[in-house]
């Protein structure tokens, strides 16, 4: 009867192994840094993004001019892009929060949102943060297309992997052709002959 029980057991091991091998190959890839694609060129990007936390249930919807953006569950993140300028962001459950960041070309802000203690329902907190602060959140994936809305500027996770796929112009290449190299220093011009000469 041992016996039995013992093989139930390699056996049970022996199913889940590559199981746990997969997880921890898993666990790599998850742990490996976001990468971001720059923003398109005259325009700038905002990372929203909500780490982990209270509120796991509660959604932090990010509206602009009344037409929502996104959604952000926990552990998630977007990015929007947008033009240069003032842009106001609002997110809102039985409180509201806005934010108004200024958006200046070829660069990338970050925004985080937390969801408080309310009286009744978490109350979304939106603002400003940094890079070192999304890349501190762990475990933080892209929101599905599906929790986008209708406002326009979030990337959807297939235009994120083509800008990231897009091949980046070097800055040499964008240099003025270089005019050919003046004749070296320790050459003497020659004289032209003159065959008049006597």
């Amino acid at each position: 009867m041992r016996f039995h029980h013992l093989a139930a057991a390699v056996a049970l091991t022996a199913t889940t192994s590559p199981t746990v091998a997969a997880d921890k190959a898993g666990t790599k890839a998850e742990t490996a840094p976001i990468a971001l694609p720059a923003p398109p060129s005259g325009k700038g990007q905002i990372v929203f993004f909500r780490p982990g936390g209270a509120g796991f249930a509660i959604g932090c919807s990010v509206n602009e001019k009344g037409q929502k953006i996104s959604s952000l569950g926990a552990g998630k993140y977007f990015i929007m892009v947008a033009e240069p300028g003032r842009h106001e962001f609002s997110v809102k459950s039985e409180a509201t929060d806005a934010l108004a960041l200024e958006v200046e070309a070829d660069e990338t802000q970050f925004a985080s949102c937390k969801i408080k203690m309310g009286i009744m329902v978490g109350r979304p907190d939106i603002r400003p943060a940094t890079e070192a602060e999304f890349r501190a959140a762990k475990k933080l994936k892209m929101v599905d297309a599906d929790d986008m809305g209708p406002g326009e500027g979030a990337l959807r996770p297939e235009q994120v992997a083509a800008a990231l796929a897009a091949p980046t112009v070097s800055p040499v290449a964008e240099q003025a052709p270089v005019a050919p190299a003046a004749p070296a220093a320790d050459s003497a011009p020659v004289a032209p002959s003159n065959p008049t000469a006597g």
